[in-house]
This record gives structure tokens, sequence and C-alpha cells, in this order.
């Protein structure tokens, strides 16, 4: 027997899989797949048909046919056999015997074909055989992932006792009436290294102490209920109430005095008769356990003209990105002069900019699944205890030239088990106890920060960590696509400007 071909098809000839198991051209095959509806005979459930070259040995399944080619000196019991076995074959990998189906399954249907035939020759197996060659099960794999799983165990293990030793030493300082911050990981030099953001939160909390504590003001909370101007004692008494109830609420005036403590704000920008605006905007979602599922990147530069002598100019564009993306001007800019010269000016050079409002003129596109484009990875590992669950988070900027500020990784907590027992972090965090969250706070990540780590318990589950939320700004532009000079079209003498960047976070996601 010479087995040519074997391959799926519809009534009408249209090869959906096929694998040739001798040399022939994809023309030769469609042809011989083309013709063979006009030739079969119907009213068998197993047939065959010849030509002069070849024979067609089919058997209808639905909608489809399976078919085979040979050769016509084969033997037609063995072909009827091998039909069989590849009919048998095809219900293992597809749920339905419908084109959609085949087509989704296709790979997997042809490494279970070349299973049962080799160079034209069937192979002396069976179902099961076959299933258990294309699962490929191996016991080299199973010891390395067994081997690997041992050892990260002993690092979460290793992990823990860190974690201990460090409330140990901070029991420790209380005992000897040395100032401790009011929960853990908050102003220790082994923790956070001494850093000015979390020595300002320290101080924060322990001057607000003395406001939340007491809670002999709720007798005035009835009386004044419908006062206009007495939301601020409601809202107190509230907090006390949930206090005396056993709530834990100093995390959430944290979040509060920490976040005006840490923010950056922007200092005022000297606008002239010229600005720009660049703003870029991405859109990025990453599996947990590592891969890219898209990031998509949209920016654009808006110009601003306060003075309509400044309305004839050319922006000179210095383009420095080797990411790839896609570049597309305004209808009104000569796109000549910008693929030339990279140049941005209007097609009709005696025409002005509009005066007093704020234009597009050149905006750009990326999107990709290149994992080596992620400005900021984040690493979430949660492990079961016997508590509940270890969660180590961590991350990376693979972008040196960026600067990152007001940085927040958003991570989902359980609800109903209380706030998380933080063991070791770089920064600050926030407990949320009404939305579930643990939002760990950065002010900054540039290059002399671009990695640092969070670790801490609580009770769950390790898919109750997930989807990981991160929100960040940044006044460099991700593309490096900057205006770097202004001249006016008469005389090209140059013009005074001034630039904004932005750099702003649509979604970013770890699911």
């Amino acid at each position: 027997m010479v087995l040519l071909a074997a391959a799926v098809c519809t009534k009408a000839g249209k090869a959906i899989v096929s694998r040739q198991f001798v040399e022939m051209t994809r023309t030769r095959i469609e042809g011989l797949l083309a013709a063979f509806p006009k030739l079969m005979n119907t009213g068998k459930q197993h047939t065959f048909v010849e030509t002069e070259s070849v024979r067609y040995v089919y058997q209808p399944m639905e909608k489809l046919y399976m078919v085979l080619i040979t050769t016509k000196n084969s033997n037609i019991l063995e072909d009827l056999e091998t039909l069989r076995l590849f009919s048998r074959v095809i219900p293992e990998y597809c749920r339905a015997l419908e084109e959609n189906e085949i087509s989704e399954h296709c790979f997997d249907l042809i490494f279970a074909f070349d299973e049962i035939v080799a160079l034209g020759y069937r192979e002396n197996v069976n179902l099961a055989q076959i299933r258990t060659f294309t699962e490929m099960d191996s016991h080299e794999e199973k010891v390395f992932r067994a081997v690997r799983e041992t050892q990260e165990r002993e690092a979460k293990a290793e992990m823990r006792r860190k974690a201990k030793e460090l409330q140990q030493a901070r029991r420790d300082a209380e005992r000897q009436g040395k100032k401790a911050p009011g929960f853990g990981g908050f102003g220790s030099s082994t923790v956070s290294g001494g850093s000015t953001a979390a020595m300002i939160t320290e101080t924060i909390i322990e001057t607000d102490k003395p406001k939340v504590a007491p809670a002999p003001a709720r007798p005035s909370g009835p009386s004044k209920a419908l006062k206009l101007g007495a939301k601020g004692k409601e809202v107190d008494n509230f907090v006390d109430k949930l206090k005396s109830e056993g709530e834990t609420i100093m995390s959430s005036n944290m979040g509060k005095r920490t976040s005006e403590a840490t923010k950056v704000h922007a200092p005022p920008i000297n606008m002239e008769s010229v600005h720009m605006k660049i703003e870029e905007k991405i859109t990025l979602t990453c599996g947990r356990d590592g891969g890219l599922q898209n990031m998509e990147l949209h920016g654009m530069i808006m110009l601003r003209i306060s003075d309509d002598k400044f309305g004839r100019i050319r922006l000179h564009v210095e383009n420095e990105d080797k990411k790839g993306v896609q570049l597309q001007t305004h209808p009104n800019v000569d796109k000549k002069l910008f693929t030339a010269e990279s140049l941005i000016g209007l097609k009709n050079p005696e025409k002005s900019f509009p005066v007093n409002s704020d234009v597009g003129v050149l905006k750009w596109r990326l999107q990709t699944t290149e994992e080596s484009f992620i400005p900021l990875t984040i690493n979430c590992w949660p492990s079961e205890s016997g508590n509940g669950c270890d969660v180590n988070i961590e991350y990376e900027l693979q972008e040196d030239n960026l600067e990152l500020n007001d940085v927040v990784i958003t991570i989902p907590l359980p609800s109903g088990v209380g706030a998380p027992v933080i063991g070791e972090i770089d920064g600050e965090y926030r407990h949320d106890s009404r939305r579930n969250t643990l939002e760990w706070c950065l002010p900054v990540i540039d290059a002399k920060n671009k990695s640092g780590s969070l670790e801490f318990s609580i009770a769950g589950q390790p898919n109750d960590f997930f989807p990981v939320q991160v929100s960040f700004v940044s006044k460099k532009n991700y593309c490096n696509i900057q205006v770097t000079k202004v001249t006016q079209v008469d005389g090209n003498s140059p013009v005074r400007f001034s630039t904004e960047t932005t750099f702003l976070v649509d979604k970013y996601e770890i699911l």
C-alpha cells in the first residue's frame, strides 16, 4: 500500500485539512480533491472510486468526507482498514464533525495522521497508541516539575520564616521603648530602607492616632443628623461606630493621608505662544503565568497657537522609535513633506493653523504581543499555606528611559478575612476594607529604582488575587517622538515654543 494523502474535505471538494505523505504540490492535491466529488458514487457506507492515476477511498462523515488518496496498485482491504482508523481518530480531537471544529484542531489531526502513516505506508498502531504518542507524556518532565515545585515551596517557607523574624524584631523594639510603626512594614529600615515616603507615612499615622482612637463622640450623632454642615461629625461618628464593632479603620485614613503626602504635583507649565501637548495612553493585558495577551498604545501631538502671527509655522519632529509604530498625519498636513523631511506643515503654506484651539497634527499607534515591549512587568506569585495564602508580588521596569510617577499596583483581596499581614515591602501600602483591595504605592519608578517586591499573607485561594491592576503617570513618552524645533514658513526663523508630555494608563491588567 502506498498512501499519497489523507484529507478531510467538504462535499464540494474543498480541503479543510490535508496531509501529504509523499512529495506533492499544493496545486496537485487541491486539484485531486476538487475532482473527487464529480467521480464518487452515492449509496455506500465505505466506497472507493478510481481514475487513471489514483484511487480515492472515502467515508462520509455527516457533511464532510474522510478521503484517502492512494496508488491504484495498493491493497483495497488495507486501505479500508486504514480509512476506519482515520475516521475514528477525528472524533478524538473534534467535538463535532463540522468545518470550523476541524479547522480549529487541524494541527492535532495532522500529528495524529503522522502516527498512522509514515512515508506512504501504514504503521502498526491502534487508537490508544496514537493518543499516547500525541500526548508526549514524559517521565523526565514530571520529575523536573516536581523538583521545581519543591524548590518553590522551600523558597516560600524561607519567605515566611524571614517575615516572622521581622515581626519579632518589631515586637522587641516596642518592648525596649523604641518608636515602632503603627503598621507592619512602615518605617523599618530593613523593609523600606528608611525612605522619605515611608517616614512621612509613619509620622502621619502617629499624629492621627489620637484623632481616630477616642469613641465618646457618639452621642452628638443622632441629634445633628439632619443639620447642614454636620457631615464631618457624621463621618466621625460612623467611623467610631465601626471601630467599636472591631472594624480596622486606620488603613482608610492612612490611604487618604499617604496619597496626599506622596502625590507629585506637576509644576505649572510656562506656556509659550506656540504650545504642544504630547500625550500617550496605553492599554495592556498580561497573563498571570507570563505572556503578553495584548498591548495597544495611542499617541498624539496637539498644537495650540495663542498668537496669530505664529500661525504659519512648521514643526520639526524627531522620531527615535524603534518599536515599529504607525504614524498618521492630519488630512490638512503635507504628508509628503513629513515623510521626506519629518516636518509638519500645512499642505497650503499660505494658510495658518487655527488660533486658540487644540489641533491634533500627528498621531501614532502601536499594537503588539512582544513581551520585551512591556514597560513595567508585574509578577504575582500566590502560594497556598496552612493558614491561607502567601503572596509575593514584584515589579521590574523594562524601559530604563522611563520615569513612572504615582505608581499604584492594586491587588484584590478575599472579602471577610480582615487585613493582610505585610511581611516585606518596598514603598508603602494601603488596605481598603470596603473595596477589598490592597494598594501598593510607589512614588517613583525609574532606572535607579527599577525593581521592588511586596510580600504578605492572608486567608484565601490563589485565584482571589487577580486581576492585578496598575496605574501610573509619566512626563516621558514611551515611543520617543518629540518636537525639537519650530520654525516659521517665511524665512525659516526659529520660534519659541513649550512642550507638555504625558504618558498615561488607560487599562493595565494582569489576569
